[in-house]
């Protein structure tokens, strides 16, 4: 009798302590997440990954990551899951738009049903925006003899006030490139614009920074369209004119092509080809029958790479 009011007595502490082992673990995993702020990588003038340490303690959590260019922060990358797991778990998140040559601050957070938990701030610096240059003809071609300009940009840190050179290397491309003229600085927002007198034939054409780092702009072929002049002579034949010209540089041997000018068109009205005159200028002539008064124009086809073709300015055939 004696056992079993022991085992009576015994039983009832047992079942208490049976339910109350469950909610002890339950105490237990409702913690707070841990976190540990990690290092970076991948940084560039605009954007960085950032890497944190974060311990969910057994309950689901998320955690997102501070940063800006004080201890305030001021901005954040977007709530990301961190799983519900108890062992500690490395993560990371991109963050973009960031300022060139910047020291940044950040840390990461991490939040759960029981709490948040906030890392230690770190720095990173960003890289410089690396130099670049473009360049244009203008115009492009530009007429045989005439004056144009290339114009350009440079960009990225330290673009104003830079030292850049044009350089060239004419037709037919094998010479390498050459400096032509002065350098010049670039303007306050990197800007620049070289004045280019006397190119004889189509030339390759970039610009080039001064010093270090060396930046080459991409290579712009600069063509040199024919200069033509186109004229009108009446004949004795009733209907028949002579159309004559003039092309620069010498161009023998050029195909001429006389057009009649319609609205949104034009229509071959015949031919001829270009004859030698002198060393630097060559002719063409011919006698046509005109079949329709208006504007007329002659285009001269050039092919043999060192020059492009063009048109004349249009006259009037009544």
């Amino acid at each position: 009798m004696n056992a079993m009011k022991s085992a009576l007595l015994v039983l009832p502490a047992l079942v208490a302590c049976a339910l109350a082992l469950p909610g002890s673990q339950a105490l237990a995993a409702s913690s707070a997440p841990a976190v540990s702020t990690a290092g970076s990588s991948s940084v560039t003038y605009s954007s960085a990954i950032l890497y944190g340490d974060v311990n969910a303690k057994g309950l689901p959590t998320d955690y997102y990551f501070q940063y800006g260019t004080t201890e305030a922060y001021g901005a954040q990358t977007p709530l990301a899951p961190a799983g519900n797991g108890t062992l500690t778990v490395k993560l990371s998140q991109a963050v973009t738009g960031l300022l060139p040559v910047t020291l940044y601050h950040y840390r990461v957070v991490a939040v759960n049903a029981a709490g948040s938990a906030v890392g230690h701030d770190r720095t990173f610096k960003t890289a410089i925006v690396p130099l670049s240059v473009q360049i244009a003809g203008v115009p492009n071609p530009v007429t045989f003899g005439d004056p144009f300009f290339v114009e350009g940009n440079l960009s990225g840190t330290g673009a104003a006030n830079h030292e850049v050179v044009l350089q060239a290397n004419p037709f037919p491309y094998l010479a390498g490139f050459k400096n032509v003229g002065n350098p010049e600085l670039s303007n306050a927002t990197g800007g620049f614009s070289f004045p280019y007198v006397g190119l004889l034939e189509n030339a390759q054409l970039r610009v080039v920074t001064v010093g270090k780092p060396v930046v080459v702009s991409p290579v712009v072929v600069e063509g040199v369209a024919v200069r033509v002049t186109f004229h009108v002579h009446a004949t004795r034949r009733h209907g028949f004119v002579r159309l004559y010209g003039t092309v620069m540089p010498a161009e023998p041997g050029a195909l001429v092509g006389f057009q009649l000018l319609r609205p949104g068109r034009s229509v071959n009205e015949g031919g001829t080809d270009v004859k030698a005159l002198s060393a630097s200028v060559s002719r063409f002539s011919r006698v046509v029958h005109v079949r329709h008064r208006g504007l007329y124009r002659a285009l001269i086809q050039v092919r043999d790479g060192s020059h492009v073709s063009a048109y004349s300015p249009p006259i009037l055939i009544r």
